[in-house]
């Protein structure tokens, strides 16, 4: 069967999607950040005036991102006379952007990384990572004078930081921190600081509980999310409490794995209730008094919200999503539940025949999924079964969500369905399911995908022998991993893949480096040839397309360069593409384009 036309090309793909992110919103105006495809992938900050108009703060080549964690997170934070203090990629350097004058002006000396910012009084409260020539990385909670003048070191110690937050009455620094070997998904502990003397406590927490997004109700008590009961659910504590309250317990997520630092999964409006982000998968915004534990979701035309939430007042504004529906810049009114979309990530879509629709499927021991049909209007009706690619996200501590994706109606608008893969040890579904991939992965990622593929051949949802498997960073682990393990797959694509266990532990970057402890194991030679893609290579027996960038510094092109050069040496068909200039996540538009075109080219090869 041939691939249908499609009125989607690479370029559109390639050029669409602004990133939308980090939302801040106050006396009417709202900020965000937004990216540049066509600019080498740059992040600018944008500004809405309360009269509407909206302008772009960030000329060419200024770009705001930080790289702590290498992950990076909200990159600038908003005084409340309306300047800007942003991290300039190029050095990481906090630079102070005055609202009326043009340059940004440095607040700090280069060589360290910021984030997490939070301005009050005056400073800015933040993150600071520094990377010493020795290679060691520290990380503490520090204060700087937004109109220059010493930094001053609040918290140390800890391996890692997250979300420092001062008290109404400025007494009191609450914060996140956890230390190797764990993950924030996996242990932290919400401490407070008491700002007088540094007296320092836990006030919940532990290697076995995942604390996050403190927020101070008043002088005395916290809100927090803690997955104690199985699921991220909100509390209200006090300060020295033993016991935190439950507000509305629900057998849902109320935020998703902190990746990247400064998301804000709630938020405590101006009356008092709490703006809430809650369910399984996806998240839906509602409106919860924590005076009776009542929760009323407001009926929005959006599937889901990321976890980035603005108050100002009672309005919420938020990066809201659909199937059909881009990414856009969302500002709620939580009274009257009106909705205004200021931005939109994509600004011309295709005919919303070509997109495809997503429905929730579960696979074989309630592996949870998303199926997108093959869809374009134009198309003739045929009986006979489509290809299919099953996605498989990375993480692998992450999840599958059902955002508008150019890229998946890319490919159904040309006849390929998509399989979208929440695989055991997926977040969005509880604790215990996500915890299945404790010592397991390369297992039950890798079973579970190759179920799912099997799945789509039984159902006849799938011609069984037109399906490939794509995914990227730890998803094209995955994918090289059950093209070794199965000859059920066509083909794989891997996007800056992970193949070898040992060299990723020597190389990888501070916030990942113990990772591989929970995952697998602690390192073992043999343990390690019966997990990772380089040591099963012998099994793979299909042709594969490798995907890189020169710059990554989560995944060093040596992992997907080794696994090609194998393949290559036993005579298995590979083709193996590097980038200069890319780093974890393909930004600039050319590298889209090439990178989607070879994509479309090899599922014409391997489904023909």
């Amino acid at each position: 069967m041939p691939f249908w036309r499609s009125p989607i090309s690479t370029t559109d793909v390639a050029r669409s999607g602004r990133r939308l992110g980090w939302p801040t919103a106050l006396d009417g105006q709202v900020w965000w950040t937004e990216d540049r495809p066509d600019q080498v992938g740059r992040t600018t900050i944008m500004h809405r005036a309360a009269d509407g108009a909206c302008r772009e703060l960030l000329p060419a080549p200024w770009s705001a991102r930080t790289r702590v964690h290498e992950y990076g997170g909200r990159p600038y934070a908003v005084t409340p006379e309306g300047d800007v203090i942003f991290a300039c990629f190029a050095d990481q350097r906090l630079y102070l952007l005055d609202r009326l004058a043009g340059e940004p002006v440095p607040l700090t000396a280069d060589g360290d990384r910021y984030a997490d910012l939070l301005i009050r009084d005056g400073q800015v409260w933040c993150v600071r990572e520094r990377h010493t020539d020795d290679g060691k990385v520290t990380r503490t909670v520090v204060s700087i004078p937004v109109d220059g003048g010493e930094t001053r070191e609040w918290v140390t110690g800890g391996d890692f930081y997250a979300s420092p937050t001062i008290s109404p009455d400025g007494r009191h620094l609450a914060y996140i921190t956890w230390n190797h070997p764990l993950m924030p998904w996996i242990g932290t502990e919400l401490r407070v600081t008491r700002l007088s003397d540094g007296a320092t406590w836990t006030v919940r927490g532990g290697p076995s509980e995942s604390v996050l997004a403190p927020s101070w109700k008043d002088d005395d008590h916290l809100y927090l999310i803690s997955d104690r009961s199985g699921w991220w659910n909100l509390y209200q504590t006090g300060l020295h409490d033993a016991s935190p309250q439950p507000l509305h317990p629900l057998e849902e997520e109320f935020a998703w794995p902190p990746w990247t630092l400064g998301g804000l999964p709630y938020l405590v409006l101006g009356d008092g209730r709490l703006a809430v982000l809650h369910g399984r998968g996806d998240l839906r915004l509602g409106v919860l008094d924590p005076e009776t534990g009542e929760l009323a979701d407001l009926d929005l035309p959006c599937a889901g919200w990321d976890p980035a939430l603005a108050a100002d007042g009672t309005s919420v504004t938020g990066i809201a999503y659909g199937a059909a529906v881009p990414k856009s810049v969302l500002r709620v009114d939580t009274v009257t539940g009106q909705a205004e979309g200021l931005r939109l990530d994509i600004e011309e879509l295709p005919d919303l025949g070509c997109l495809p629709t997503p429905r929730p499927v579960e696979v074989g021991r309630r592996v949870h999924g998303f199926l997108y049909p093959p869809s374009n209007p134009a198309a003739e009706d045929s009986e006979e079964a489509p290809p299919y690619v099953v996605f498989v996200h990375g993480g692998p501590t992450a999840h599958a969500h059902t955002a508008l994706d150019l890229e998946k109606a890319y490919l159904t608008s040309r006849g390929i369905g998509v399989l979208d893969v929440n695989y055991g040890g997926s977040t969005g579904y509880g604790r215990a399911y996500r915890d299945q991939m404790k010592g397991q992965w390369g297992v039950v990622d890798v079973e579970d995908t190759i179920m799912a593929a099997e799945w789509l051949a039984a159902e006849g949802l799938a011609d069984p022998g037109r399906i490939a498997v794509r995914g990227r960073s730890a998803g094209g682990w995955t994918v090289m991993a059950a093209c070794c393990r199965s000859d059920v797959f066509a083909g794989g694509v891997s996007y800056y893949g992970v193949s070898a266990l040992a060299p990723l532990n020597a190389h990888t970057h501070d916030f990942e480096s113990r990772y591989v402890e929970w995952l697998v194991g602690p390192e073992d030679p043999r343990l390690y040839a019966e997990r990772e893609p380089l040591a099963l290579v012998g099994g793979v027996s299909c042709p594969m397309l490798l995907l890189q960038g020169l710059d990554d510094p989560a995944v060093p092109p040596e992992q997907s360069a080794a696994f090609a050069d194998a393949l290559a040496e036993r005579g298995v068909s590979c083709t193996y593409l590097a980038f200069e200039g890319e780093s974890h996540g393909f930004r600039r538009t050319e590298t889209r384009a090439t990178a989607l075109a070879a994509e479309l080219a090899f599922y014409q090869q391997v489904f023909s």
